[in-house]
């Protein structure tokens, strides 16, 4: 059964929260699923949302990362 933790940076997602998550785990789940010949039933996603404070690339913060882009 495979399982898939997601981390995502909070502030990414802030607007739809719910509707992102639903998107993402939706294809994720169809995508392992259809790769693996498994039922849809047997995929697991689950989601760690972290601060953009708490986030690191590079050495930089990404809430850094993210000002600068």
């Amino acid at each position: 059964m495979p399982f898939v933790n997601i981390r995502i940076v909070k502030q990414v997602i802030e607007r739809d929260p719910e509707g992102i998550k639903s998107r993402v785990q939706t294809s994720v789940t169809e995508s392992i699923a259809e790769s693996a010949g498994i039922p849809k039933e047997n995929v697991w996603v689950t989601f760690e949302e972290v601060d953009e404070t708490d986030w690191f690339a590079g050495g930089q913060r990404v809430k850094e990362l993210r000002a600068e882009s």
